[in-house]
């Protein structure tokens, strides 16, 4: 694998202040569960109330087995992660993660991290030892935190999952989702947490070959479909945020070139394993890394949920 290829977890990143003492633990007030509802339309630039999980389906979903933990600086919320029970389609019971959201003036300090380091211990003291959640594949930051150093492993493509959105970061384009698979008491896992697990040593074959476009984005470029080695990778927008600001047209053309990609590996039996990042002629580029026959995709049957593809 060429030396470039650096930890996507790996670049320096600010710390959090020694003064302020970040609590991870449920709300305990109704005032509190009513702070996730606020930080829901910061985190998702929601223009208004429609698309936020209110406060009493929250309660609800807790009272009924679910799980709600915030992040505290004091009496402050910073973060919070949600979610509740499931069943995977071969009748596996499981944790569903609903929702995961930092304050945007904090994100990038690890409190992400540590609300689902908080969630997988409460979920191994239920006695489940696997959590599954949705994200945008061409969200960098999202495959990273989900993929590099949490340890998640996905070989399930969902097409436009929520349809049309209104929110900051989802509005205009296709709402396609990864669903990932947290296998909490994997030996992949626990190398991941305890930043020990490396790249594997087989050389990945890359599928697609992009090129620069005007703005300084880049373009999906020629795509190779017949690649069947061991390991391949797949270049996704370094950041897909500011490719949609900048020039959305090239963005719809990354959504449905890497769908094609990534629908086409899965149905072949890779999994993605990895999340990678280099930097070439002072570009930070982004990666992931599929893989097949190797012991990170080797798992279970698919774990997706039984009424999750509608239509």
């Amino acid at each position: 694998m060429c030396s470039a290829w650096i930890r996507a977890g790996s670049c320096p990143k600010s710390t959090w202040p020694s003064d302020v003492s970040l609590e991870i633990r449920p709300p305990a007030t109704v005032g509190e569960v009513r702070a996730c509802e606020e930080l829901q339309l910061q985190a998702w630039q929601m223009p208004d109330y429609r698309e936020v999980v209110p406060l009493h389906m929250m309660i609800a979903v807790v009272k009924g087995g679910g799980l709600l933990l915030g992040a505290f600086d004091g009496g402050e919320l910073l973060g919070f992660v949600f979610g509740f029970p499931g069943i995977t389609a071969g009748g596996r019971l499981k944790h569903y993660s609903h929702m995961l959201a930092v304050r945007p003036g904090v994100q990038g300090r690890g409190i992400g991290r540590r609300l689902k380091l908080a969630q997988r211990q409460a979920i191994l003291a239920r006695g489940l030892d696997l959590v599954t959640w949705t994200y945008d594949p061409l969200e960098s930051r999202n495959a990273a935190l989900n993929l590099d150093r949490l340890g998640t492993v996905c070989r399930t493509y969902i097409r436009d999952l929520y349809g049309a959105m209104t929110d900051g970061l989802n509005a205009g384009l296709p709402t396609d989702r990864f669903e990932v698979e947290w296998w909490l008491a994997s030996e992949h896992v626990a190398r991941r947490l305890t930043g020990e697990g490396g790249r594997s040593p087989v050389e990945s074959v890359p599928v697609n070959v992009t090129r620069p476009a005007p703005g300084g984005f880049r373009r999906p470029g020629s795509i190779d479909l017949t690649r069947d080695a061991p390991v391949i990778e797949v270049e996704v927008p370094a950041d897909y945020q500011a490719l949609k600001a900048g020039a959305p047209a090239l963005a719809l053309e990354w959504r449905l070139a890497t769908r094609q990609i990534f629908e086409s590996y899965f149905a072949a039996g890779y999994t993605a394993v990895d999340f990678a990042q280099r930097r070439a002629g002072g570009e930070r580029r982004s990666y992931y890394l599929l893989a097949r026959d190797l012991p990170e995709a080797r798992h279970e049957q698919p774990a997706a949920d039984l009424d999750l593809l509608i239509g």
